[in-house]
Parts: structure tokens; sequence; C-alpha cells
């Protein structure tokens, strides 16, 4: 679809060039939207279902956020605008990189070559972005402000706090788009990739200690403190735009113009880091650097091919795909970006789970530990699922390439082991560091096998059902170098292959949760061995259940990761 008129000379009759207006950006996402939904029933489906998703989720904030006016409290509609606002903020900004992703209907690369000025492309792309269930489902959400300054301040609280509503959402939809523009690059070079695993582990590791003062506060029950809190918080970027309402409603007035110019500010900040940041994360190629010469002994290439840590493999289809998947694991920024993924959650899940204990009855230390040991269990069930989902899409990440494989007529048992076995390399390590570090953490060195057992279970219970979603629910990622953007209607199905997938790896691994609760001391001795095995066991029976699977629909799987856009 042509975006730009065609230019002509003066005098001829020929029509003079249109400027490109944000409304075109609209049309053609609507268009591009359509036509992928069009003949596609799972498609629109899944776009039904995340568009009643949202409407749920907007519909239960929205009364959430308008109670504090209809019980008359503006001390609530501080605490809910103030956290509230917050949350929802640091929600679009961390969810893109650990979840969902970010809608990426309209590439960027297919405009590389049209003669766009960056600010006709950037403010292009945020009027699209504005266009999409996510935004619409936030901008219904925050109504419920609206209502509260409405009926706590009359007309013109009501008024201001809708202007505050519509400059949060460009907050959240800006800074989503930045960030996740700005990781893409960042996860493209491979200097920089340790420092943003870092940084987002020390980012996780702070959300142990905002943790604890948020429960301590509640606990108490100060909510004076709270609402002191929830005064600074509305003067940062996070806040400000949804409490200019509050402060008519408490007459200040002057409040009003200083945080609307905080929060036109961010936008625009955000919004030159997004330009700066759009060509190369998101249209540019990185420089892949000097590339050593092929030594010239025989089997070279070859060697090349295996990294030095597995140069033990053996030099036929099953080590080559092994060294494949354990390149890409390492240098493409999707896979990348999800190992990061795990390693973050898998820092700040288990202590947000079990930070504290719990005391019962007559013999609370015993009970105590009872319970410690049990949530112990129960977070690294969570842990290694989330790890195991990973897979659920792998020939996702494939595409068309995955075309050699089928061609190749390579083995589904012996495909999908190597690929096991080259994510279990990264995998594997991460889980043991996490185990011992939560048992080092909770200074309970004992629990530190019925960590790693669960663990172990969960993960190889979570690769036997991932094996089987990635064969049979696959769908295609857009051909774009950021790590974050998904096609239309892929994030819910992202989600929802996810949700269930968590769900089946978590059923399966219950059992080792319910001997932890009920052995207790001697099953500090067992847990590894059984978990393990456990896991092991697992994982060898969907690899031959799903080899065979795979074998009879590789046409149709190629078929549907294959990019249509």
């Amino acid at each position: 679809m042509a975006v730009i008129a065609p230019t002509g000379g003066t005098g001829t009759g020929t029509a003079a060039p249109r400027p490109v207006r944000p409304r075109h950006f609209i049309r053609l996402k609507l268009r591009v939207m359509g036509n992928n939904l069009r003949g596609q029933g799972w498609r629109v489906g899944l776009f039904i279902g995340g568009l009643l998703a949202g409407l749920w989720f907007a519909g239960t904030a929205f009364l959430m956020l308008a109670a504090p006016g209809f019980g008359d409290n503006p001390q609530g509609m501080l605490l809910t605008a103030g956290f509230g606002g917050a949350l929802l903020v640091v929600g679009w900004l961390l969810l893109p990189l650990v979840f969902f992703g970010v809608d990426e209907t309209l590439d960027p690369a297919r405009f590389a070559l049209l003669p766009l000025r960056r600010r006709t492309l950037v403010s292009g792309l945020l009027a699209a972005a504005l266009v999409g269930t996510p935004t619409i489902a936030t901008g219904l959400a925050t109504l419920g402000i609206v209502v509260s300054a409405l009926l706590l301040g009359g007309a013109l609280a009501g008024l201001v706090q809708l202007i505050g509503v519509a400059a949060g959402l460009l907050v959240c939809v800006t800074g989503s788009r930045a960030i996740t523009s700005a990781f893409a690059g960042m996860l493209r070079s491979r200097k920089v990739r340790d420092l943003a695993a870092v940084l987002l582990a020390v980012l996780a590791a702070l959300l142990g200690p905002l943790q604890l003062l948020v429960i301590g506060g509640l606990g108490n029950a100060d909510w004076d403190r709270l609402a002191e809190v929830a005064r600074v918080l509305g003067w940062t970027p996070l806040a400000a735009p949804y409490t200019v309402g509050f402060d008519v409603v408490e007459g200040r007035a002057w409040a009003v113009p200083v945080k609307l110019l905080i929060t036109a500010a961010t936008v625009v900040a955000l919004l030159a880091w997004w330009s700066r940041s759009l060509e190369s994360a998101m249209v540019g190629t990185a420089n892949a650097g000097p590339t050593k010469a092929a030594a010239g002994e025989p089997g070279a290439p070859v060697a090349q091919l295996f990294p030095r840590l597995l140069g033990r493999l053996p030099r036929d289809r099953y080590g080559a795909l092994v060294a494949r998947e354990a390149r890409y694991w390492w240098r493409d920024m999707r896979r990348r970006a999800n190992l990061i993924t795990v390693a973050v959650v898998g820092v700040f899940v288990p202590v947000m789970v079990n930070v504290g204990g719990f005391t019962f009855g007559a013999d609370p230390d015993a009970l105590r530990m009872t319970a410690s040991a049990v949530s112990v269990s129960l977070s690294m069930l969570f842990v290694g699922a989330l790890a195991a989902v990973t897979l659920a899409n792998q020939f996702g990440f494939d595409g068309s390439a995955y075309a050699a494989n089928v061609i190749a007529g390579v083995p589904g048992r012996l495909e999908l082991r190597a690929r096991v076995v080259a994510f279990s390399l990264y995998i594997v390590p991460m889980l043991v560091v996490i185990s011992a570090g939560l048992g080092l953490f909770l200074q309970e060195p004992g629990w530190i096998p019925v960590a790693a057992g669960t663990l172990f279970a969960a993960y190889g219970a979570g690769l036997a059902v991932n094996l089987a979603i990635s064969v049979i629910g696959a769908y295609s990622l857009p051909e774009t170098s950021n790590p974050f953007a998904l096609n239309s209607g892929a994030g819910m199905a992202k989600s929802l292959l996810a949700f269930l997938a968590m769900i089946a790896s978590a059923a399966a691994a219950v059992p080792m949760v319910v001997a932890t609760a009920l052995l207790g001391d001697v099953w500090q001795w067992l847990a590894l061995p059984v978990g393990v095995g456990y896991g092991f066991g697992a994982v060898l029976l969907g690899l031959y259940i799903t080899g065979d699977l795979l074998d009879r629909r590789m046409p149709e799987l190629l078929a549907t990761v294959a990019s249509r856009r």
C-alpha cells in the first residue's frame, strides 16, 4: 500500500505531494490487521479473546479506581491515583520486556526506503500504537479516576483529570515503545548484553525491598504514611498525570500546570529517546565486525561451527544441531531476550514468595519451617515452569529458515532432543544458581535440595508439555530486528499459550510440592534425586511422543511459522 503520494513538477497538471499524517499510519495499521485476520479463523478467535480479556480487566480496574468517588473518600482517591497510576506506568514499561512484547503490525523496517522524516515516522507509529487493545483497555480503566474526580470535585476536577488521563496514556505508550526499542538495540550488541542482564537483575533485586516496604505499610495500616508516599509519587512522571484531579479536589489548582508540565517533558524525552533508537534498534543492522579467516587445515569450517565448550560433541547431524541451537540462543536477539527474562524472574519471584514466614498454633517453629519449605517448593514450581515456557514457540524463532530442516528430513526426535540439550546448556546452570542462592538467602541450606528437586522436576515436566505445544500451537513472528515485536493477534496467542503451558507444567510437578508438605525432613534427602529423575523421565516421554507428532506435522508447522506479511 502506498504511503506517500508521488511527487511531480508544477504547471503540468501533476498533483502536488500530500504530506503524510498520523491518520495514514492508523488507516494502514487497520488495513494490515484486517488482511492478517482475513481467512484466519484462529487469529480472529484470538483477537476477539484479547478484546474480551482487555474489556474485563478494564472494567475491573475502572470500578476499583472509581470506588473512592462513590464512597466520598478523597484520601482513597489519592491512594488509588498515586499507587495505581505508578503501577500502571511501570507495568507498561516492564511487561513488554518480560512477557507480552509489543505489537509490530507496522514494522518500521518497511518504511526504511521511503522518504519519511524521523519526526513523521515516530508520530505516525505513536498514533498507530494508540490504536490497540492494551491502549483502549488502559484508557477505559483510567476513566475510573475521572469518575472519582467528578464526584468529589465537580465538573472542573473531572475535566482536568480527563486531560491527565490522556497525558498518562501517552506516557505509557511512549515509554513502552522507547524502552523496548532501546533494549532491542542493546540486545543486538553482544558487547553490552552482559550489561543489560546486570541492569535487569539489579532492577529485579530492588523489587524485593520494595515489596517489603509495601507489605509493611499495609500490615501497619498507616494510611496517612501511605498517603504521603502517594503524594510524593504524584510529583514524579509515574503518577503526576493521574493525580491532577485530586489537586483540584484539594484546592491546589496551582499544582495542575506543574504536573502537566512534568508529564509533557517526560513524553518529549521519551519520544526523543525512541526517535534516536528507532533506526538503529528496529531498522538498522548491527555491524558484525571483523571476522577471522578460516584456517587452511582440513575440517576448519566444521570446527568453527562448534563452540569451544562444545568441542566434544559428535561431528554428526545431532552434534551440528546442538551447536547451531547453542549459538542461536547466545546470539539471536529474541532468544537472548527470553534467557534474560528467565534469569530476572528467577531472581525476584522466589524472593517475593518466600519473604517472611508463617507461625500457627502451639508449635510455631515447626509449622513455620513446614510452611517455608512448601513456599520454597511452590516458588520453584513457578520458576521451573516459566523456564520451560520459553520453548513453547521454539520453531517460531526459526521462521521460514525451518525449511532447511524439513528438506533435510531431520527426524523429529533428533530435532527436539538437540533443541532441548542446547537450551538446557543455558537454563540448567541458572536453575542451579537460583536454587542454591535461595537456600543461602533464607539461611536454610537444608532446603537447597528441596528447591533444586522441585525446580528440575517442574523444568522437565514443562519441557515435555512445551515440546508438544511448540509443534501444535506454533505461530509466526514478524521479520524485524526488535526482539519484543509481535504480529497483530500474536500477543493474545503468546499469552494464552504461555498461560496454558505454565498451568499444565505446574500441574505435572505438583506431586513434588505434596511430598514436601507430607514427608518433612526425610524429603530433604530424597527431593533432589527424585526431582531430577522425575524431570528427566518427563523429558524422555515428551521426546518420544512429540517426536512422532513432529514427523507428521513438518509441512504444516513450516507453513505456520513462515512469516505472512
